[in-house]
Protein backbone atom coordinates (compact mmCIF):
# COMPACT_ATOMS: atom_id res chain seq x y z
CA UNK A 1 0.00 0.00 0.00
CA UNK A 2 1.17 3.47 -0.75
CA UNK A 3 -0.74 6.49 0.50
CA UNK A 4 -0.68 10.54 0.28
CA UNK A 5 -1.96 12.82 3.03
CA UNK A 6 -2.03 16.52 2.30
CA UNK A 7 -3.25 19.34 4.22
CA UNK A 8 -3.22 23.30 3.93
CA UNK A 9 -1.12 24.64 7.43
CA UNK A 10 -3.93 27.35 7.89
CA UNK A 11 -6.08 24.43 8.86
CA UNK A 12 -3.91 21.75 10.08
CA UNK A 13 -4.22 22.73 13.74
CA UNK A 14 -8.10 22.59 13.34
CA UNK A 15 -8.03 19.15 11.66
CA UNK A 16 -6.16 17.73 14.94
CA UNK A 17 -8.43 19.21 17.12
CA UNK A 18 -10.72 17.05 15.28
CA UNK A 19 -8.94 13.74 14.94
CA UNK A 20 -8.57 14.18 11.06
CA UNK A 21 -5.17 13.66 10.14
CA UNK A 22 -4.70 10.61 8.50
CA UNK A 23 -6.50 8.49 5.98
CA UNK A 24 -7.38 5.91 8.42
CA UNK A 25 -9.04 8.88 10.36
CA UNK A 26 -10.77 10.30 7.31
CA UNK A 27 -12.44 7.17 7.23
CA UNK A 28 -13.46 6.88 10.19
CA UNK A 29 -15.13 10.24 10.38
CA UNK A 30 -18.72 10.19 11.38
CA UNK A 31 -19.20 14.01 12.80
CA UNK A 32 -21.03 16.68 10.81
CA UNK A 33 -24.08 15.83 8.25
CA UNK A 34 -24.62 13.37 6.01
CA UNK A 35 -25.49 14.45 2.55
CA UNK A 36 -25.85 11.08 1.17
CA UNK A 37 -28.62 10.55 -1.63
CA UNK A 38 -30.66 7.95 -3.82
CA UNK A 39 -28.31 8.67 -6.51
CA UNK A 40 -25.47 8.67 -4.76
CA UNK A 41 -23.43 5.89 -6.11
CA UNK A 42 -22.19 3.08 -2.77
CA UNK A 43 -18.37 3.68 -3.11
CA UNK A 44 -18.66 7.78 -2.59
CA UNK A 45 -19.94 9.63 0.55
CA UNK A 46 -19.99 13.20 1.82
CA UNK A 47 -20.18 14.80 4.30
CA UNK A 48 -20.48 18.57 5.78
CA UNK A 49 -18.88 19.77 8.88
CA UNK A 50 -17.56 23.37 10.98
CA UNK A 51 -14.21 24.25 11.90
CA UNK A 52 -13.91 27.23 14.61
CA UNK A 53 -10.12 28.35 14.02
CA UNK A 54 -10.32 29.36 11.63
CA UNK A 55 -14.40 29.32 11.40
CA UNK A 56 -15.11 27.48 8.31
CA UNK A 57 -17.85 25.55 6.75
CA UNK A 58 -16.25 22.35 5.02
CA UNK A 59 -17.25 19.81 2.73
CA UNK A 60 -15.59 15.74 2.78
CA UNK A 61 -15.60 13.89 -0.68
CA UNK A 62 -14.56 9.93 0.32
CA UNK A 63 -14.19 7.45 -2.77
CA UNK A 64 -13.92 3.98 -1.04
CA UNK A 65 -13.02 1.08 -3.59
CA UNK A 66 -14.05 2.95 -6.60
CA UNK A 67 -15.36 0.18 -9.19
CA UNK A 68 -11.61 -0.57 -11.64
CA UNK A 69 -14.03 -0.33 -14.36
CA UNK A 70 -14.92 3.49 -13.08
CA UNK A 71 -11.14 4.15 -12.16
CA UNK A 72 -10.32 2.86 -15.64
CA UNK A 73 -12.46 5.16 -17.34
CA UNK A 74 -11.43 8.00 -15.26
CA UNK A 75 -7.56 7.53 -16.37
CA UNK A 76 -8.70 7.31 -20.04
CA UNK A 77 -11.25 10.23 -19.98
CA UNK A 78 -8.70 12.33 -18.00
CA UNK A 79 -5.34 10.89 -19.79
CA UNK A 80 -3.65 10.06 -16.39
CA UNK A 81 -3.49 7.76 -13.80
CA UNK A 82 -4.67 9.64 -10.51
CA UNK A 83 -6.35 8.98 -7.66
CA UNK A 84 -10.30 9.71 -7.55
CA UNK A 85 -10.01 12.80 -5.78
CA UNK A 86 -7.57 14.33 -7.85
CA UNK A 87 -10.30 14.42 -10.33
CA UNK A 88 -12.11 17.01 -8.21
CA UNK A 89 -8.27 18.49 -6.87
CA UNK A 90 -6.39 19.27 -10.25
CA UNK A 91 -9.18 21.29 -12.32
CA UNK A 92 -9.91 23.20 -9.39
CA UNK A 93 -6.30 24.32 -9.05
CA UNK A 94 -5.76 24.84 -12.76
CA UNK A 95 -8.84 26.92 -13.20
CA UNK A 96 -8.57 29.11 -10.16
CA UNK A 97 -4.73 29.83 -11.83
CA UNK A 98 -6.66 31.14 -14.80
CA UNK A 99 -8.93 33.19 -12.77
CA UNK A 100 -12.03 30.93 -12.31
CA UNK A 101 -13.13 31.41 -8.78
CA UNK A 102 -13.36 27.31 -7.34
CA UNK A 103 -13.63 25.77 -3.88
CA UNK A 104 -10.66 25.74 -1.79
CA UNK A 105 -9.12 22.75 -1.22
CA UNK A 106 -8.17 22.06 2.67
CA UNK A 107 -6.89 18.77 2.82
CA UNK A 108 -6.64 15.39 0.66
CA UNK A 109 -5.29 12.37 0.18
CA UNK A 110 -4.87 9.00 -1.36
CA UNK A 111 -4.27 5.09 -0.93
CA UNK A 112 -3.41 2.65 -3.28
CA UNK A 113 -2.70 -1.11 -4.24
CA UNK A 114 -0.82 -2.82 -6.19
CA UNK A 115 -2.32 -1.27 -9.48
CA UNK A 116 -5.29 0.51 -8.21
CA UNK A 117 -6.78 2.81 -5.84
CA UNK A 118 -7.92 1.51 -2.59
CA UNK A 119 -9.79 5.06 -1.37
CA UNK A 120 -9.21 9.16 -1.55
CA UNK A 121 -10.80 11.73 -0.51
CA UNK A 122 -10.96 15.59 -0.69
CA UNK A 123 -11.95 18.27 1.68
CA UNK A 124 -13.21 21.82 0.38
CA UNK A 125 -13.95 25.28 1.90
CA UNK A 126 -17.62 26.15 1.39
CA UNK A 127 -17.57 29.08 -1.12
CA UNK A 128 -20.00 31.96 -0.30
CA UNK A 129 -23.28 32.45 -2.06
CA UNK A 130 -25.81 29.91 -3.06
CA UNK A 131 -26.02 28.22 -6.59
CA UNK A 132 -28.12 30.38 -9.11
CA UNK A 133 -30.48 27.36 -9.26
CA UNK A 134 -31.50 28.42 -5.61
CA UNK A 135 -31.06 31.63 -5.55
CA UNK A 136 -31.35 34.41 -8.43
CA UNK A 137 -30.42 38.23 -8.06
CA UNK A 138 -32.99 40.07 -6.74
CA UNK A 139 -33.72 42.04 -10.20
CA UNK A 140 -35.26 38.20 -11.39
CA UNK A 141 -38.46 39.26 -8.91
CA UNK A 142 -40.18 41.37 -11.58
CA UNK A 143 -40.11 42.99 -14.78
CA UNK A 144 -39.39 46.90 -13.80
CA UNK A 145 -37.38 48.65 -16.07
CA UNK A 146 -34.61 48.98 -13.56
CA UNK A 147 -34.78 45.37 -12.71
CA UNK A 148 -34.62 44.70 -16.67
CA UNK A 149 -31.57 46.68 -16.78
CA UNK A 150 -29.73 44.78 -14.30
CA UNK A 151 -30.84 41.74 -15.38
CA UNK A 152 -29.52 42.13 -18.79
CA UNK A 153 -26.71 43.44 -17.04
CA UNK A 154 -26.09 40.00 -14.91
CA UNK A 155 -26.96 37.79 -17.99
CA UNK A 156 -24.10 39.83 -19.71
CA UNK A 157 -21.62 39.30 -16.89
CA UNK A 158 -22.67 34.86 -16.49
CA UNK A 159 -22.20 34.63 -20.42
CA UNK A 160 -18.83 36.37 -19.77
CA UNK A 161 -18.24 34.04 -16.94
CA UNK A 162 -18.90 30.80 -19.05
CA UNK A 163 -16.71 32.21 -21.83
CA UNK A 164 -13.91 32.77 -19.59
CA UNK A 165 -14.33 29.28 -18.64
CA UNK A 166 -14.29 27.65 -21.76
CA UNK A 167 -11.56 29.68 -22.98
CA UNK A 168 -9.52 27.44 -20.50
CA UNK A 169 -10.17 24.30 -22.72
CA UNK A 170 -11.82 22.98 -20.08
CA UNK A 171 -15.45 21.67 -20.57
CA UNK A 172 -17.32 20.58 -17.30
CA UNK A 173 -20.03 18.09 -18.50
CA UNK A 174 -22.04 19.35 -16.01
CA UNK A 175 -22.81 22.64 -16.19
CA UNK A 176 -25.88 23.18 -14.55
CA UNK A 177 -27.23 26.86 -12.98
CA UNK A 178 -26.77 24.52 -9.59
CA UNK A 179 -23.14 24.06 -9.64
CA UNK A 180 -22.22 28.12 -10.38
CA UNK A 181 -22.85 30.28 -7.30
CA UNK A 182 -22.85 33.73 -7.16
CA UNK A 183 -22.08 35.97 -4.32
CA UNK A 184 -21.59 39.93 -4.19
CA UNK A 185 -20.79 40.28 -7.92
CA UNK A 186 -18.76 37.71 -8.18
CA UNK A 187 -19.23 33.64 -10.00
CA UNK A 188 -17.74 30.61 -8.97
CA UNK A 189 -17.86 27.25 -10.23
CA UNK A 190 -18.05 24.02 -8.39
CA UNK A 191 -18.66 19.77 -9.01
CA UNK A 192 -15.77 20.06 -10.76
CA UNK A 193 -15.27 16.21 -10.58
CA UNK A 194 -15.86 15.59 -14.32
CA UNK A 195 -14.22 18.40 -15.99
CA UNK A 196 -11.61 17.36 -18.37
CA UNK A 197 -10.09 18.90 -21.80
CA UNK A 198 -10.85 17.15 -24.57
CA UNK A 199 -8.28 16.30 -26.93
CA UNK A 200 -10.95 15.47 -29.73
CA UNK A 201 -14.62 16.67 -29.98
CA UNK A 202 -14.43 19.99 -28.18
CA UNK A 203 -17.07 21.63 -29.68
CA UNK A 204 -19.24 18.83 -28.35
CA UNK A 205 -18.66 18.87 -25.49
CA UNK A 206 -19.37 23.03 -25.28
CA UNK A 207 -22.27 22.60 -27.05
CA UNK A 208 -23.24 20.09 -24.32
CA UNK A 209 -22.37 22.60 -21.58
CA UNK A 210 -24.25 25.40 -22.74
CA UNK A 211 -27.21 22.93 -23.18
CA UNK A 212 -27.06 22.44 -19.82
CA UNK A 213 -26.69 26.21 -18.57
CA UNK A 214 -30.07 26.61 -20.59
CA UNK A 215 -31.90 23.47 -19.69
CA UNK A 216 -31.29 24.57 -16.04
CA UNK A 217 -32.74 28.35 -16.38
CA UNK A 218 -36.00 28.05 -15.62
CA UNK A 219 -38.56 29.76 -18.48
CA UNK A 220 -40.45 31.55 -15.78
CA UNK A 221 -37.07 33.84 -15.04
CA UNK A 222 -35.48 33.42 -18.45
CA UNK A 223 -37.31 34.41 -21.39
CA UNK A 224 -35.63 33.28 -25.44
CA UNK A 225 -34.87 37.00 -25.65
CA UNK A 226 -32.44 36.55 -22.39
CA UNK A 227 -31.36 33.35 -23.83
CA UNK A 228 -30.51 34.80 -27.55
CA UNK A 229 -28.64 37.89 -25.38
CA UNK A 230 -26.31 35.06 -23.78
CA UNK A 231 -25.26 33.75 -26.57
CA UNK A 232 -24.66 37.15 -27.71
CA UNK A 233 -22.57 37.97 -24.93
CA UNK A 234 -20.97 34.69 -24.88
CA UNK A 235 -20.07 34.67 -28.50
CA UNK A 236 -18.43 38.47 -28.63
CA UNK A 237 -21.28 39.42 -31.11
CA UNK A 238 -24.08 41.53 -32.33
CA UNK A 239 -25.88 39.73 -35.46
CA UNK A 240 -25.57 35.71 -35.81
CA UNK A 241 -23.85 34.44 -38.58
CA UNK A 242 -24.66 31.24 -39.92
CA UNK A 243 -22.33 29.30 -37.68
CA UNK A 244 -23.95 30.82 -34.70
CA UNK A 245 -27.72 29.25 -35.79
CA UNK A 246 -25.89 26.20 -36.64
CA UNK A 247 -24.34 25.76 -32.66
CA UNK A 248 -27.68 27.19 -31.52
CA UNK A 249 -30.18 24.40 -33.30
CA UNK A 250 -27.29 21.48 -31.83
CA UNK A 251 -27.73 23.09 -28.23
CA UNK A 252 -31.36 22.71 -28.59
CA UNK A 253 -31.06 19.36 -29.78
CA UNK A 254 -29.11 18.66 -27.02
CA UNK A 255 -31.98 20.23 -24.70
CA UNK A 256 -34.84 18.11 -26.73
CA UNK A 257 -32.72 15.02 -25.99
CA UNK A 258 -32.30 15.55 -22.27
CA UNK A 259 -36.03 16.89 -21.92
CA UNK A 260 -37.38 13.48 -23.68
CA UNK A 261 -34.60 11.50 -20.75
CA UNK A 262 -36.85 13.37 -17.58
CA UNK A 263 -39.84 12.88 -19.18
CA UNK A 264 -39.28 9.01 -19.36
CA UNK A 265 -38.07 9.30 -15.76
CA UNK A 266 -41.00 11.51 -14.34
CA UNK A 267 -38.73 14.92 -13.86
CA UNK A 268 -39.23 18.51 -13.76
CA UNK A 269 -37.58 19.84 -16.91
CA UNK A 270 -36.71 23.53 -15.95
CA UNK A 271 -36.18 25.60 -19.10
CA UNK A 272 -40.29 24.64 -20.00
CA UNK A 273 -41.50 24.78 -16.72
Amino acid sequence: MSSRFTADPAFEKALRQMELDSIDAVFAFSGGSNLAKATLAKHRSRIRFETENPAATLFLKRYENTPVHIQTKNWLGHRRIASTMFYDLDPAQKLAAAGINTPQTVCCGSQWGMFFEKRSFIITRQIPGESLERLLPSCFADTSKENVKARRKFIDRLAEFTRTFHATGYRHRDFYLAHIFHYDGVFYLIDLQRAFKPLLFSNRYRIKDIAQLSYSAAKTYFSRTDRLRFYCAYSGIKRLAQKDKSFIRAVIGKMSQMAEHDRRHGRIIPFES
